[in-house]
């Protein structure tokens, strides 16, 4: 039987340290699959899922076991993913290169995004629909959305996590979901 989340915390705290290992393996792919809906880049994904880990790991000994481990690394993961946004906004630059001396003052030739594998199956149509229908709803309902069914918490976690009371987590997916269903009507019927 594993140990709970709880339990590998205090033995890491107990000089343990190789056990953070399996805390890292238990969330990796699910903090990096919610940061790619924050950040819309896997490769920001990836680095700020060390990130938050490290910085984890540094506050461990903060850590309140009456809460549960998934919700405050969920909560430092939206911070980091909040002020790495924020951080990026700033760095607005032109696509135009202006003149460079030798009469070339075109627009800077930008890498293509070739599809990978994943985008070539089946449902690469009904997978963009969904995220711009979530990228459409108001941010409240992107956001515990995306904590939901990407970052796979549960209500009670999101509850915790957004300081909301557990009806109003539910309520707030389900009428989520109610205008996902009306904005992906042509995509159900088939």
């Amino acid at each position: 039987m594993e140990a709970a989340d709880e339990e590998l915390v205090e033995s890491v705290l107990a000089g343990e340290v190789e056990l953070f290992g399996d805390l890292i393996g238990r969330y990796q792919s699910r903090l990096v699959n919610y940061l790619y809906r924050m950040l819309r880049n896997e490769d920001d994904a990836h680095d700020l899922a060390q990130e938050v880990f490290l910085k984890v790991y540094g506050a461990l000994d903060r850590f309140d076991p009456k809460y549960r481990f998934s919700t405050w690394l969920f909560r430092v993961a939206q911070n980091a993913a909040i002020d790495k946004i924020r951080k990026r906004r700033l760095k607005l630059v032109s696509i135009h290169r202006g003149d460079t001396g030798d009469g070339d003052g075109g627009d800077w030739e930008l890498p293509g995004h070739d599809p990978t594998p994943y985008q070539d199956a089946r449902n690469v149509e009904r997978g963009a629909a969904i995220r711009q229908a979530i990228d459409e709803l108001p941010w409240e309902y992107q956001e515990l959305i995306t904590l939901r069914h990407y970052g796979e918490l549960s209500y009670d976690e999101i509850a915790v996590l957004k300081e909301m009371p557990l009806g109003t987590v539910k309520n707030k997916l389900f009428r989520g979901r109610q205008m996902l269903k009306e904005r992906l009507s042509d995509y159900l019927t088939d």
